[in-house]
């Protein structure tokens, strides 16, 4: 796949830019409370793990409780929720950083909303404590390593979302600017 993908990537047409940069970057003013990266990673990730929030208790008891799960239909809706909801925070908040004459939005548009991972794994925590009775270590140390590696992707999924959705929202604002 890794031979495949690179095939691929080196026979597309580059990407242009949609107006003239220049060569040596602005200096960066001083940014506001809003857009500084503890508070724009604690604000985006918290709304896409917020429209997941129910159906994960679900799916979390059907892992963990060997309860059943069988509304793999909401599931699909509630994924698609997410990625609307993951696009719509990083949007917003790349519009803010933009406004805020920010022009490093590449890894912070990933970031505000990969951090929905990280509540994802804080929740993994309070239900171990709260909803599961392990005995041992090694049961533990599973849990943590599976619910570890669910959060990794978690916040992958909702990062990647949130960069392709700045990506389209930025080549989209700044190719309707008339440049004269």
């Amino acid at each position: 796949l890794v031979f495949l993908g690179a095939y691929f990537g080196l026979k597309s047409a580059k990407m242009e830019s949609p107006t003239k940069t220049n060569q040596i970057a602005r200096v960066v003013p001083p940014l506001p409370w809003n857009v500084k990266m503890p508070f724009a990673f604690l604000l985006g990730g918290i709304l896409p793990f917020g429209s997941v929030c129910i159906e994960l208790a679900f799916i979390m008891s059907a892992l963990w409780l060997h309860q059943m799960y069988y509304v793999f239909g909401f599931l699909l809706v509630v994924g698609c929720i997410l990625a609307a909801t993951c696009a719509q925070v990083s949007m917003v908040m790349t519009y803010l950083q933009l406004c805020a004459e920010d022009h490093r939005w590449w890894w912070s548009s990933f970031w505000t909303t990969a951090s929905g991972g990280a509540y994802l794994f804080a929740y993994a925590v309070w239900f171990l404590s709260s909803r599961l009775s392990m005995a041992g270590l090694l049961p533990v140390v599973v849990y943590l390593t599976y619910m570890g590696m669910i959060s990794i992707v978690f916040g992958l999924f909702c990062g990647s979302v949130g960069f392709l959705a700045s990506l389209w929202f930025t080549r989209t604002i700044y190719g309707a600017v008339k440049v004269d």
